[in-house]
């Protein structure tokens, strides 16, 4: 599982998302990305899970112990 992370200034980071594959993941961050600010920040898409974000960051180990259930599973733009 591939885990998406996203940070607000001055906030810790938080689980927004998990997706099956690093290619769904990044196809994702690049269809939600409206800006790109520099290295992984941003503005992104008012719905997508990165919304309300300045950066995000992905990994394949969970960085929180947030529940991995409580967020969408492989979101698409259709799903908006």
């Amino acid at each position: 599982m591939h885990y998406l992370y996203g940070t607000k200034k001055q906030s810790e980071r938080r689980l927004v998302a998990t997706f099956d594959s690093e290619p769904q993941l990044l196809a994702y961050v690049r269809w939600a990305t409206l800006k790109e600010l520099g290295d992984q920040r941003g503005k992104f898409e008012q719905k997508s899970a990165l919304a309300n974000c300045d950066a995000w960051e992905h990994s394949t180990d969970p960085l929180t112990d947030e529940d991995p259930e409580a967020v969408s599973h492989n979101p698409t733009p259709s799903m908006l």
